[in-house]
């Protein structure tokens, strides 16, 4: 089996910041991870990989930093590692990031299943992965929670959602958003940190990909961020400091005269 795993390095969740001009995530200095939903991605391909064999090809698209993350997965136990990255992708927003990201998979050949965290931490959209599937033509399933077998080109799933669960059966290859109940994600094994220290990532930009250059980064994405914003929160009310018994009295009396205003009482 052939698995396709896209994998995004995102700003630490109290380090994310917004350009104000651009509407992107400003990641320039800021500390980076692994988005931690991917993980459970990595986890679910190569718990498959272990079942049935094959290989797992953990793929990222951003700057030249973002090898960081791809070795971060080599590390856990991907067999390849590939970085889609060139200026010209700057600033996508997620239609055009998945545009790009399906091309480079093309690229990469034969794939029988891609599966992608459910969301990214920064953008919070979980929009990519259904995006990757509708340019490929893939079927999708999302918010997979279990993977029960893989029988004769057909996978067997359930998803998680709201009042439940829901059993299908997916034709292979698709594509599958998972959530944290897929599995925990393994820790880096010593010989795998190794192997991610010499490992060769491949790096492919935009002149490596059949790509329609009207698609890519800022100019090519039709999302437009108008206005931002960061949320005001004020309350009005009265601080009464009560010192003695007097005090203590006025400020009950205010209280329930509060409430009698609001018509709580």
């Amino acid at each position: 089996m052939r698995i396709l795993v896209p994998i995004k390095q995102v700003p630490e969740t109290g380090d994310v910041k917004m350009d104000p001009e651009t509407g992107t995530v400003v990641r320039a200095g800021v500390e980076t991870v692994v988005n931690p939903l991917d993980l459970y991605a990595v986890e679910a391909a190569l718990r498959l990989k272990a079942e049935r064999g094959g290989t797992v090809v953990a793929l990222s698209m951003g700057p030249a930093q973002a090898a960081k993350a791809l070795r971060e997965a080599v590390a856990m136990g991907c067999d390849e590692a590939v970085l889609v990255s060139d200026r010209r992708f700057g600033g996508s927003d997620t239609w055009a990031t998945s545009y790009t990201i399906a091309q480079a998979a093309r690229k990469l050949g034969y794939f029988d299943l891609v599966i992608a965290g459910e969301r990214a931490t920064d953008g919070d959209t979980a929009q990519v992965g259904p995006g990757i599937a509708s340019w490929l033509g893939l079927p999708l399933a999302t918010y997979v929670s279990r993977i029960e077998s893989v029988e004769g080109g057909e996978m067997i799933l359930e998803r998680l959602v709201e009042d439940g669960y829901q059993r299908l059966a997916i034709t292979l290859p698709a594509l599958l958003t998972v959530v944290k109940e897929i599995a925990s994600p393994r820790l880096p094994t010593l010989r795998g940190k190794k192997r991610s220290k010499d490992i060769d990532i491949a790096v492919l930009d935009a002149d490596s990909i059949d790509l329609d250059p009207s698609y890519l980064g800022l100019k090519g994405s039709p999302t437009k961020v108008v206005r931002i914003a960061s949320p005001k929160v004020s309350r009005g009310g009265a601080t009464v400091i009560a010192k003695d018994d007097e005090g203590v009295a006025a400020a009950a009396d205010g209280l329930v005269a509060f409430l009698e205003k609001k018509g709580l009482l």
